[in-house]
């Protein structure tokens, strides 16, 4: 923390510094004997009546009185990253965007409004890189208005943890009442560790998801839209390992320019820990390589620890967490 030349803790933020990344320590505790203090690292979304708002790289917001402010100071925006290729939010954005293509979009301002008869919410959701054109209270009642045409919820795709995420934008739709329904985390990391990790053999790739495939794919009644969905991207590629009534394992992978994006990876589960996920991978990894793909991106839940220790044996690190807000419920609706 920020220590002056006398040695003692100083707060040096100020209302001023909102939309800055700070790291603040204050008293959680004063009524025994060793007070007790805790850390908090994040984006200073609002600094008002006394009461500090911060959220942190998961997309949490931490309320802390101003009168239990020990120290604190601004940090840089973005720490140095030790592993994986290196990103911006906004680069990564547009390119998870490509490969996952919605069926109907339009743009208000700098926002992309997607749509796509409800298949994922990532496909059905307001990607907002840049200004609306519009305050933002009419912005949003423009996006309720736009999905409302479409018999679908509002929701609008933020990101937080890194550098040019929307934190502020989130801390001003939950002032507004919008709810934050889905996290999960974008991981990167290099490609060629991915395409060592196994021998790829015994891969089937395809351009098209055939029927194998989707009777693997763990979204059951796959639309025609959903289809339009999962083929969508600059150059797609599914993967299948075949097994008796059904694939033992599949995968999914597009191919952008430098990066690989890997999504739809599920393994049989009379089949899990034999290394059927690592191959899929490896095998799409190779493709990509061959296409002078790079590096690669994917998603992962947060409690998916299986996935997440996989993924990390490959290479790959947590860039930013991205999240879902769905609109408030309408006066009287009941929900």
């Amino acid at each position: 923390m920020e220590i002056s030349a006398g040695g003692r803790l100083e707060v040096r933020i100020t209302a001023a510094d909102v939309g800055k990344r700070v790291s603040v320590r204050r008293l959680i505790e004063s009524s025994v004997p060793e007070e007790k203090f805790t850390d908090t690292v994040g984006v200073l979304t609002s600094w008002d009546d006394g009461v500090l708002l911060i959220t942190r790289k998961d997309g949490e917001s931490v309320r802390i009185a101003e009168s239990a402010l020990v120290a604190g100071k601004v940090v840089p925006s973005a720490p140095a990253r030790r592993r994986g290729p290196a990103a911006s939010y906004e680069e990564l954005a547009r390119v998870a965007s490509r490969a996952w293509r919605p069926v109907e979009s339009e743009r208000l301002g700098e926002w992309e409004l997607r749509a796509a008869s409800g298949f994922t919410r990532r496909a059905n959701s307001v990607l907002p890189l840049g200004d609306p054109g519009l305050p933002l209270d009419e912005a949003l009642s423009a996006v309720r208005h736009w999905y409302g045409e479409r018999g679908l919820p509002a929701y609008v795709q933020t990101a937080t943890g890194a550098e040019g995420t929307q934190e502020l934008l989130c801390a001003e739709l939950e002032r507004r009442g919008w709810v934050r329904e889905v996290s999960a985390e974008v991981w990167t990391g290099a490609l060629a560790p991915v395409a060592d990790r196994a021998e790829g053999t015994g891969v089937v790739l395809s351009r098209e998801a055939d029927e194998a495939w989707l009777a693997r794919y763990q979204r059951k009644g796959v639309s025609e839209v959903a289809l339009k969905v999962l083929s969508s991207g600059p150059s797609v590629w599914f993967a299948t390992v075949p097994g008796h009534d059904a694939p033992a394992a599949i995968g999914r992978c597009v191919v952008d320019g430098r990066w690989a994006s890997f999504a739809a990876v599920e393994v049989d589960p009379a089949l899990r820990r034999r290394g059927l996920a690592s191959t899929v991978l490896a095998a799409l990894a190779r493709r990509a390589m061959d296409e002078g793909a790079s590096a690669a991106w994917l998603q992962v839940e947060e409690d998916n620890a299986g996935a997440r220790a996989l993924y990390a044996g490959m290479g790959f690190a947590a860039h930013h967490a991205y999240h879902h807000y769905r609109e408030p419920a309408a006066p009287g609706s009941g929900k």
